[in-house]
Formats: C-alpha cells, structure tokens, sequence
C-alpha cells in the first residue's frame, strides 16, 4: 500500500511524526514521504537525522495547516496523510482557546477541504482521550475536529476522500507527556502530583505508529480506532520512577479530570471489539456492512472504557518493565 505511494504527515517533527517517518523509512520504499510542519528548527534538526541525500523519498516542506493555500500546494499529488498536527498542553488551551481553536478546528478543516481538491485517498486522523466528554478547551477543539474528518467522508462523495480518526491516550515519553517531567525530579527528593486518585491510559510511540498503519490499511471511512490500551495511577507511576520521592500534592491544573475515557456508554451500541482494539462506527456508512464490521464483536450496551478500570491497571512492577525499555532505547 505505502510502496511507491506518496505520503504526508503533518506535525512530522514532533515526536509520534519522527517515529512515524523513521518506520516508513525503515519498512516501505515510498516515492514520496512530506515532512509537513511550521517550525524550520525542527525540521533543520530532523534533517540532520533523516537527510534527503540519504532518503531521496524525503521533501521537508514548511507550512501551517491554518494556511489552506500552503496545504494546497502541499497535498498535490499526495495518497495518504497522517495527521498529527495540533496544539495539546491542556493549561494552554484553558489561556490561548482562540490559537487552539485555529489549529485544532479550522486547521482540520483546511485539511479536509484541501484533501478532497487534491483527491487524497485515505487521512487518518490522531486524536485523544480528552476529545471524550471534554473538561478542557483542548478536548473540545479535538472532539470538534473528530466530528469535522468523521463528517468529511459526507462531502468527499462515494468514491472520493475516506477520512478516518485514531483516539489514545498518553503517549509514552513524548514532549510534554508527564514521563519526562516526573524523570527531572529524579534527584530533587520530591515529585509533585496533582492528585492521587489520577488514572491515565499509556501507549508507547511505536506502538501508536504501528496502529496507525495497520489502521490505514483497514480503514472504510468515518471510524474511530481506539486500541486495547493499559492504564496506571498517577503516584503509582511517581513511585516506579522514582522510588525513594516523597509525593507532593498540588492539586488538580485547570481542566484536568481525575479518570479519562476512550469509549464513553452513549457510544457502546456503535462498537466492536477486536483482538487488540475496538471501532467505533460512524452513524452513516461510506461502504459495506461486511467492511465495517469484519470479525469484530459489539459490546455490551453498558459498556465504557475508562481509565480507573482495574481490568487494564498495570502494577507498579509491570510499568517498570515498561520503564527500564524506555530507558534503555532512549540512553541509545
């Protein structure tokens, strides 16, 4: 599928982009793969470690998917797209709603529009935990955009466009992910937690990248991916981190919730479980029910995937594990 094709990515220089790139580069021989994002540093500093003399597949191309025009010239002759593009600290969202607003909904909305013009076959779209029922200015935007690529398959025509969206949780050491932060306090004697009853679901980036491409593959248009993730308290994570840290507790940040959902009840009755994921499908079909529904099995009706849920809590010695791999690929 991804041999000889043209791909872009959005966001490609941050960190799910990278990986993303890296397991293309490493597994497909694409004609094309465009390296789409707004910040020239980080693409000078990605090209330093993809260079396009050493993978002529490679375009680095800066733009802003607030700018129609620039996706425009971007999407030209483009096959699939990934995208990652968005703004995600959630204290900075409660601040700065108006950016947000600009890059998480009408940025995706640009993206569909220009999608469409340019005859893109497949976008799948990366969204998030909070995008269910949202507390925060950050999961509105992301559950606006979700709705806005469900309902592009609409405008896009029978044979035209299939949008698709991938929704999980926290990503495993990327930027801004506590990870990182809990690890910088490793020598101070003291990790601040917001509040102690905290749950979070946990992916590693090389796990979300290889969903993402499974996913790609399967998609028929207006589906929501959400793979079977694990999840782990808050101080349990401070603990494995740093074993000998006193907790601090500082209270909960602006729009922050205590336990997040992946699959909320109200959307039970649209949903399959497979091996190692679930879809949830769309209130109109792009394709056949045989497409949509393959060996997947619905749920019960009150069913909900909820991060406090012991059926996918990792003890502190699991996460460790998870930790020590971490550490180890990231000392490399």
């Amino acid at each position: 599928m991804f041999n000889g094709s043209n791909i872009l990515v959005t966001g490609a220089t941050g960190s799910f982009g990278q990986s993303f790139v890296e397991n293309i580069l490493n597994t497909y021989t694409p004609n094309k793969l465009i390296i789409f994002s707004r910040d020239e540093l980080k693409q000078f500093q990605m090209e330093q470690r993809f260079s396009d003399k050493e993978y002529p597949c490679l375009r680095y191309f800066l733009g802003d998917i607030r700018d129609e025009r620039r996706l425009r010239i971007a999407l030209k002759g483009v096959d699939y797209v990934v995208h990652a593009a968005a703004l995600k600290q959630v204290p900075a969202a409660e601040y700065n709603p108006f950016e947000f607003i600009q890059t998480n909904v009408i940025g995706a909305q640009n993206l569909i529009e220009t999608a469409i013009e340019c005859n893109v076959k497949k976008v799948l779209a990366l969204s998030t935990d909070k995008a269910v029922n949202p507390l925060n200015l950050y999961g509105a935007t992301k559950l606006c955009s979700d709705k806005l690529f469900i309902a592009g398959n609409a405008y896009s025509g029978q044979y035209g466009t299939r949008f698709s969206v991938v929704r999980y949780g926290n990503v495993l050491g990327s930027r801004g992910s506590v990870l990182p932060v809990f690890m910088k306090y490793r020598d101070s004697g003291s990790i601040p937690v917001t509040d102690p009853r905290m749950t979070r679901f946990w992916i590693r980036i090389e796990d979300g990248v290889h969903f993402c491409l499974d996913r790609m593959k399967t998609m028929v248009g207006g589906e929501i991916f959400v793979p079977k993730l694990p999840t782990m308290n808050i101080v349990d994570l401070a603990k494995t981190v740093c074993p000998d840290c006193e907790i601090d507790v500082v209270g909960i940040r602006p729009g922050e919730k205590i336990h997040e959902v992946l699959i909320p009840k109200d959307e039970a009755r649209n949903t399959l479980e497979y091996e190692k994921y679930y879809t949830i499908l769309p209130p109109r079909r792009y394709g056949t029910q045989e497409e949509y529904t393959q060996e997947g099995i619905p749920v019960p009706d009150d069913f909900e995937y909820e991060s406090s849920s012991k059926e996918w809590l990792l003890s502190q010695d699991e996460f460790r594990r998870i930790l020590d791999a971490y550490e180890t690929k990231d000392a490399k």
